[in-house]
């Protein structure tokens, strides 16, 4: 993949034709946003019990992350991640052994993240997709959860992802070959390594064709109810019926939000005319996503972009669908 800073010199830019958004967060669910200062810094590193070696901590994984992106774009400004985390871990220091909780001075509390979710947004490469600002970004997420830290070390698990984030709502566009999700490395080097191989392997071009396509084709109110209804009933359906059809996973919630978003939603709602764009429905799912727990959130993320395509061939090639016939 080409990846090329576009050359800002002596472009000036109207006051007036600036659109400012309110800042939203790339994932909600139960984070919290901190800072790469405060993960460097103010935070203790897991351990492999049985052998005190050190795990991969947010940190290195992020900043490696950011050097990756800096040597392959060569770039020459301030990247700063958006990092958010969640299941905070609390200790103490030894000579804090039988204090009360609430007398733990600063210095004596330790404090370390399960999970760490982070995105790095390169504005400097964009395109526009129904007057969408897209940028390029990168990101990842570690889960503590999925390691056993009571063994000796082992080959530590990473996800991370290379696609777009929709400039209007922060919702992440994520194609299937854009995520890896079952990273297994054993050093920072080797980390770094796979995300320069996960860079060059991106199908940019194709990934933009595909979500530039989905604003072609669109949903009456109606075939919105009958998809919405046929995906409410997925969940229930035999095994055997399950294996035939595509692996829907949006859970219950998640629909419910899309149903409220399909008529309120300020950017992406149904049309005057009551129909819905397929770009639209991509972003209402999107958006849903965000209430997913950070280590599932990125797997889910490409299930809808694959779902909508899957619904888009159908379409295009008049085939019969579950969803939506």
């Amino acid at each position: 993949m080409n990846l090329v800073l576009n050359n800002q010199e002596h472009q000036i830019i109207e006051e007036t034709e600036v659109i400012v958004f309110p800042k939203r967060n790339f994932i909600e669910a139960n984070t919290s946003e901190v800072s790469l200062h405060h993960l460097k810094n103010e935070c203790t590193i897991p351990v492999f019990a049985k052998d005190n070696e050190c795990t991969i901590s947010h940190y290195e994984f992020i900043n490696s992350t950011k050097e990756v992106v800096e040597d392959v774009l060569n770039y020459k400004g301030i990247l700063k991640p958006d990092i958010r985390v969640s299941h905070v871990i609390k200790g103490r220091i030894p000579t804090a052994i039988g204090k009360p909780a609430k007398e733990l001075l600063e210095h004596e509390k330790t404090i370390y993240y399960e999970r760490m979710a982070f995105v790095i947004e390169v504005p400097e490469i964009s395109e526009v997709i129904n007057g969408n600002k897209l940028n390029l970004t990168i990101g990842g997420v570690r889960s503590y959860n999925q390691e056993n830290l009571f063994s000796k070390k082992s080959m530590e698990k990473f996800k991370v992802f290379v696609g777009f984030q929709n400039s209007v709502c922060t919702n992440l566009c994520i194609s299937t070959d854009g995520l890896q999700d079952d990273l297994r490395i054993s050093s920072v080097l080797e980390l770094k390594a796979k995300v320069y191989e996960l860079i060059n392997n991106y199908k940019k071009k194709e990934h933009l064709i595909n979500m530039e396509r989905m604003f072609r084709h669109s949903l009456t109110e109606v075939q919105f109810a009958h998809l919405i209804g046929k995906m409410k009933l997925f969940p229930y359906l035999s095994k055997e019926e399950k294996q035939i059809l595509f692996p829907l996973a949006m859970n219950d919630t998640q629909l419910n939000i899309v149903v409220r978003d399909y008529h309120t939603d300020a950017h992406f709602s149904k049309s005057e005319n009551n129909t819905i764009s397929f770009w639209n429905l991509y972003n209402l799912f999107t958006e849903a996503n965000k209430s997913t727990y950070i280590d599932s959130n990125l797997e889910r993320n490409v299930n809808a972009y694959a779902y909508v395509n899957y619904l888009l061939n159908a379409i295009e090639n008049e085939e019969s669908n579950y969803f939506i016939h």
